[in-house]
């Protein structure tokens, strides 16, 4: 006898060969009717049930074709025997997160991996880009995965070629955490040439996708995969991306459902960044490395440093000292009673600030005289005084 655990296990598992992913109509069925009561209509010729309006009879058709061909133990051991598994809405894996989707909301998924997706998805990031990226692109998408990686967040990303790419070798590299969302079956390896990295990522982290085993990958298919990497994560970060790019359809999904979303910045003459830069213009946030990522998604207090320039000798300066600094003449001495007037204080109090500056190697006594030193002349890079004397 089966359970009612296992028979939703079942018809959940039949139907993602039946609905295509993001399929709104089939998840308001769903809603309505339940995974083993939407099965049984679809498979049942004489059931009594009308399809709602939109869905044609040809359409309603196919779904009974679909239907009728599943396999859904079948397609358990097919995932069992390349270590998969399948979770769905109201088990104990799966991430609530995803059900802000509505009815777009995945039937369920198929997973790769040993981590829990559940407890990874609380704390992650998704990190996406161009396929035909820069060597910037590169570059920046897999020091920032490593540093998310570093600092303990789970990198998402959808296993493509450029920027996806280097995000997850980013986040493998320091032994961290990344979980790839497919397009296709998650024992197919796509694309060919990242056969190898989709074993580390299912070795080390998660691969995950809404559709059985064996099912391939079609442009559509890619487009409505972004729509789970925006849900699954706390914030999407683009690195590069031209107008037209699917990144950008992950970053406004993220928007929608109330996500962080960022955006690395470019050279202004990239159209590998205008999509970026549209971002930036909007509701996106601009980022440089993990430590600001972190700063937006994560807990109250985990702050990004302060960012300034270096720390310049006449910075340590007291106000009083700088002023009387300020007020000596650049190429030529000057006696204490001019750089006191220059410096709208007294005489003496200017002689014991002259001294000070001496002894920090700012000022040089020539004569009766004081003189800018040497470096200080022409400090702009200066970040410790310049000793004076012996060598």
């Amino acid at each position: 006898m089966t359970g009612a655990g296992e028979e939703e296990l079942l018809a959940r598992a039949a139907l993602t060969r039946v609905l295509e992913p993001g399929d709104a109509h089939g998840g308001r069925w769903l809603r309505e009717h339940g995974a083993t009561g939407l099965l049984r209509l679809l498979t049942d010729p004489e059931a009594p049930w009308l399809p709602p309006p939109g869905v044609g009879p040809e359409r309603l058709a196919a779904y009974r074709r679909r239907a009728a061909l599943a396999d859904p133990r079948r397609d358990l051991e097919l995932a069992a025997g390349s270590g998969g598994r399948f979770v769905h809405p109201g088990s104990a894996e799966w991430p609530t997160q995803l059900d802000d989707l509505g009815d777009e909301r995945p039937v369920g998924l198929w997973l790769r991996g040993r981590p829990n997706l559940r407890t990874w998805a609380l704390r992650s990031v998704a990190v996406v880009g161009a396929r035909a990226c820069t060597p910037y692109g590169a570059h920046m998408a897999q020091t920032l995965a490593a540093g998310l990686a570093e600092r303990g967040w789970v990198v998402v990303s959808g296993a493509a070629f450029g920027i996806d790419g280097a995000a997850h070798r980013g986040a493998l590299a320091p032994g961290g955490a990344t979980a790839a969302v497919l397009a296709c079956g998650v024992d197919v390896a796509y694309p060919r040439g990242h056969a190898g990295l989709l074993g580390r990522i299912a070795g080390q982290g998660l691969v995950l996708g809404e559709l059985p085993p064996g099912s391939h990958p079609t442009p559509s298919r890619f487009v409505l995969r972004n729509r789970v990497i925006a849900a699954l994560t706390r914030g999407t970060v683009v690195v590069e991306a031209a107008h037209r790019s699917g990144s950008l359809v992950t970053a406004r999904r993220a928007q929608r459902l109330g996500r962080f979303t960022m955006g690395v910045p470019g050279p202004a003459t990239s159209g590998l960044s205008a999509g970026v830069h549209e971002l930036l213009r909007g509701e996106a946030v601009l980022v440089t490395d993990a430590a600001e990522v972190v700063e937006l998604v994560g807990a109250m207090g985990e702050l990004a440093p302060e960012r300034r320039g270096p720390v310049l000798a006449r910075d340590l300066l007291d106000p009083e000292t700088a002023r009387v600094l300020e007020a000596l003449p650049a190429g030529r001495p000057a006696t204490a009673a001019e750089v006191a007037l220059a410096a709208g204080t007294g005489t003496d109090e200017v002689i014991g600030r002259l001294y000070e500056l001496h002894s920090l190697g700012f000022v040089e006594r020539q004569g009766d005289g004081w003189r800018l030193g040497g470096d200080t002349a022409g400090e702009g890079t200066q970040t410790r005084p310049t000793r004076r004397g012996g060598r």
